[in-house]
């Protein structure tokens, strides 16, 4: 049966009166003054703004749903206090067999004391306790946890990229029904703001835990699943391409990127540099940590491009930025590379050169700046050039990469707009994108217009105020009146 809905007297741009729109099985079908329409369901906008709806194109899904659930190291100023805080938690919760304590969300990068499995032994005891940072790629366990999870000969408790890792996703694991309940909410949240669509990251491959959430009723949002290393053969066998629709969804799921993470992260200080980090010891020092050879890359590009599958390349620092370059390069593969946080000079041309997308979560320069200041000193202009990036013709894809940063859009269009997010003077301003721009790129690729057309998917956002008279904070923390996706309601205010 056909389904109809009439969004009357909406405003679809800056300075244009408003406008009606028909929406007929999912697709815009007119805009203009319309008639009333037999068998239609009229809503009213009110005046209000109606955008195309928001996307984020770097998300760990499962990650995300789970933080509610975690203990929350976000304000820990030391590692004598992220301590504190799991034992503070013990001391509250129940006994519950042996359960580890999880949490999430520090950031020891600028700590004056080391986090270390002592520490923690003396704050948690034997309970196993895996305190996660908040850049999914360091674990810090106390010894009752090392144990557990086959790493009881760590010396430091603090684990790093692949073992790291690891660990994270096997604490990760819960049940179907659980993972799907919380998978829902996460799902309702993004709505609330704006969202309609995810490339979902997460690992190894999140497709059949979409396909059954899809097909039991969560139609929240459209979804993107990426796929990892592990799951490449798999997805090679049956023939599935980048872009391919998954039958019973809807068309909300569709065959992602392969993805591949070739070096750390600022925080964890194993970005891959030209540069040493200086007044490091331990893991993780000297230039970075090379997480991939470019051999093994080039060949598992060739084989994922050969098979019609586009590549999503995690590199952070620039030496590792200009390898994956390299290896764009020399494969011909299709794909962007995940977070391009700094970049050489010569590089950033490269982009548009070879096509590539520069997927991006502007959030993470108000997170980093502070530590970028320190450890990528003298090097910081470099750093989250988007503004560099568009002046050379390429592509840029927003993000957030939750739960590393917030799944909302807002915050990153805010953050790549003003470059600042509290009282603090702009870091780096010449790197600046415009509203427009930032809208652009939280939306799917090649889109060049702002305002809805005739034959386009319904998928859009209706907003409580204007986004082009908006404050830096206000931008931020932007009302969503309601938000459609494939012309049903995933979230709906009174309006």
């Amino acid at each position: 049966m056909s389904t109809r809905t009439v969004l009357r007297h909406a405003r679809f741009a800056r300075d244009a009166p408003p406008r009606d729109m028909l929406i007929v099985d999912g697709h815009v079908a007119a805009i203009g003054e319309l008639r009333e329409i037999p068998d239609g369901d009229e809503v009213s906008a009110g005046g209000r703004f109606v955008l195309p709806g928001l996307w984020d194109h770097h998300v760990h899904f499962d990650q995300w749903a789970q933080v509610s659930a975690r203990l929350d190291l976000s304000g820990a100023e030391s590692a004598a206090g992220a301590a504190q805080l799991a034992a503070d938690q013990l001391a509250r919760r129940p006994r519950d067999a042996g359960a580890p304590l999880v949490g999430y969300g520090f950031r020891d990068a600028l700590w004056n004391d080391l986090p270390h499995r002592e520490l923690l032994d003396h704050a948690t005891g034997d309970v196993p306790v895996v305190l996660i940072g908040a850049d999914l790629h360091c674990a810090w366990l106390n010894t009752a946890a090392l144990r557990r999870f086959g790493e009881g000969d760590h010396e430091s408790g603090v684990l790093r990229e692949d073992v790291a890792m690891r660990v994270i996703g096997d604490v990760a694991v819960v049940g179907q029904d659980a993972g799907d309940a919380l998978a829902g909410d996460a799902a309702r949240a993004a709505a609330a703001r704006g969202v309609v669509g995810i490339v979902d990251m997460e690992q190894p491959w999140s497709l059949p835990a979409w396909r059954r959430r899809i097909g039991a009723g969560q139609r929240s949002l459209r979804v993107v699943s990426s796929v990892w290393t592990e799951c490449l053969p798999a997805v090679i066998e049956q023939g599935l391409r980048t872009g391919d629709v998954i039958a019973g969804t809807s068309g909300l799921l569709t065959v992602g990127p392969f993805k591949v993470i070739t070096d750390g992260s600022l925080n964890t200080r194993t970005a891959y540099c030209h540069a040493a980090y200086e007044g490091l010891t331990g893991e993780g020092d000297g230039f970075g940590m090379s997480l991939v050879s470019a051999p093994d890359l080039e060949r598992l590009m060739r084989q994922a491009t050969d098979a019609g599958i586009d590549c999503a390349i995690h590199a952070i620092g620039d030496r590792a930025n200009a390898l994956v370059l390299q290896a764009f390069a020399a494969t011909g593969a299709r794909g962007s590379v995940e977070h391009a946080q700094l970049l050489d000079d010569a590089d950033i041309a490269r982009f548009a050169e070879l096509g590539v997308v520069a997927s991006v979560q502007p959030e993470h320069a108000m997170d980093d700046r502070d530590v970028a200041d320190r450890y990528w000193a003298g090097r910081t202009r470099r750093a989250f050039v988007l503004r560099s990036l568009l002046d050379a013709a390429a592509v840029l894809a927003l993000g957030s990469d939750a739960p590393v940063a917030p799944l909302d859009p807002w915050v990153a269009i805010a953050a790549a707009v003003h470059r600042t997010r509290d009282e603090r003077e702009r870091w780096h301003p010449e790197q600046e994108i415009t509203l427009d721009e930032a809208l652009l790129a939280s939306m799917p690729s090649p889109r060049r217009s702002l305002t809805l057309r005739v034959g386009d998917p319904a998928d859009l956002v209706v907003l409580d105020a204007d986004p082009f008279a908006a404050t830096p904070a206000e931008l931020r923390a932007m009302p969503v009146a309601a938000t459609m996706v494939a012309g049903h309601w995933s979230h709906r205010t009174s309006f």
